[in-house]
């Protein structure tokens, strides 16, 4: 006997809480636990950022995949196949202490982040396009604003004495039950055969309708990570390393995040998705600016605020507006845009740290990113306005 399909409500209910468990749990936790592994000496600091760097690299790889597995027959088994790898590789995390396993750990996480990040939206905005409810898909990101204040809680809970690969076990143990509801309600999200993508003829991934978005989407890659890496320990080279805001911009940031995707997403609908992104790109450039130019104590929390409260609405602006280019493309198109953007996540750090080698200061990293905002406001002036109703 068939399955009743979940509400649009709760699809985007369990879209969102697999974003969460993929992104908060298990790629953005990272950041508030690197201090606290580093403390228990578990790490270094050099093993520390390469543990970042192959989980990077993991997402990209993950986002690759989805390029290949899009089709809903493919979606279906390979994003419970990705939910299952996550867990394992939190659970393994909780007993590993040799630095080799914890770089393979890591990498297959990113891997598991990158294909859900990119599967669960893509699947998501195909079946509510069917039941002209579209204009909800970007609600599914508010899971990663949650994941983010979420992860920041679980990090060092006040009332669990956790040392080292201990400090995995709240995230891996609220990975499971959501992961678990949220397959369950993806798997029950069927699509008309004459729906599913890949049953359409497709117009190539790259013509002049789409490259202007994939070109500012790169820089939206490259411009948001920098801060997003370096902003506390550039606050502690500004302000000294006992100064309050090293430990609070990322608490900015993230309060930031949580309401960010559903003021974009209502945004995209009022403006159109291409007008938004472009305002989007325009507060990411003054957010960067800002800890640039400003004084450091007026610098630091408005980067952490405007940052937090836009990085968001790149993705879901750039998704919803992307399929509206090309329709027929549907995850495939998704994926492609994922990857760029983790590429492009994937180098900045590499050119931040061959600017340190030659002697230049970390905050001056942040001109990079501001540049690279620049090119992607610039870009979105070229992509091709889509009516609103079709957003």
């Amino acid at each position: 006997m068939p399955q009743a399909q979940p509400t649009p409500q709760t699809a985007v209910a369990a879209a969102a809480c697999l974003l969460l468990v993929v992104h908060g749990l298990g790629r953005f936790i990272y950041t508030p636990l690197l201090p606290l592994l580093v403390a228990d000496g578990q790490l270094s600091v050099t093993q520390a950022a390469d543990l970042a760097s192959w989980n990077y690299v993991g997402y990209l790889l993950g986002a690759l995949a989805a390029i290949r597995w899009h089709t809903a027959g493919q979606l279906r088994i390979a994003i419970p196949a990705a939910l299952v790898l996550h867990c394992i590789t939190l659970l393994a995390l909780t007993q590993s202490t040799h630095f080799s396993n914890l770089l393979g750990l890591r990498l297959t996480n990113g891997i598991s982040n990158g294909m859900i990040f990119v599967m669960v939206p893509a699947l998501l905005m195909e079946w509510l396009a069917t039941r002209q409810r579209i204009a909800l898909s970007g609600l599914a990101y508010l899971g990663v604003g949650g994941g983010l204040v979420i992860s920041g809680l679980l990090s060092n809970p006040p009332l669990l004495d956790l040392h080292a690969a201990q400090r995995w076990w709240p995230a891996a143990l609220l990975s499971i039950p959501l992961a678990v509801w949220g397959a369950l309600v993806m798997a029950n999200m069927a699509l008309a055969h004459h729906q599913q993508p890949g049953t359409t003829a497709k117009s190539p991934l790259f013509d002049h309708h789409s490259n202007p978005l994939f070109l500012a989407y790169a820089g939206a890659g490259l411009g948001y990570i920098l801060p997003m890496t370096f902003l506390p320990m550039i606050a502690s080279l500004k302000l000294g390393e006992q100064h309050p805001m090293v430990s609070q911009s990322w608490l900015i940031l993230a309060c930031a995040t949580l309401p960010s995707a559903w003021v974009w997403n209502r945004l995209g609908l009022r403006l159109g998705d291409r007008n938004a992104l472009i305002l989007n790109y325009a507060m990411q450039t003054a957010s960067v600016l800002a800890a640039l130019l400003l004084s450091a104590p007026l610098g630091m929390p408005l980067c952490a605020l405007l940052m937090g409260s836009s990085f968001l609405g790149a993705v879901l602006l750039t998704q919803r507006l992307g399929r509206a280019l090309q329709p027929n493309q549907g995850p495939r198109l998704s994926a492609a845009l994922i990857a760029l953007y983790g590429f492009t996540q994937l180098i900045a750090p590499w050119l931040a740290r061959l600017w340190l080698d030659h002697g230049g200061q970390l905050a001056d990293t942040l001109w990079l990113g501001a540049a690279a905002l620049v090119w992607s406001l610039v870009w979105m002036f070229k992509v091709n306005p889509v009516p609103k109703h079709t957003s």
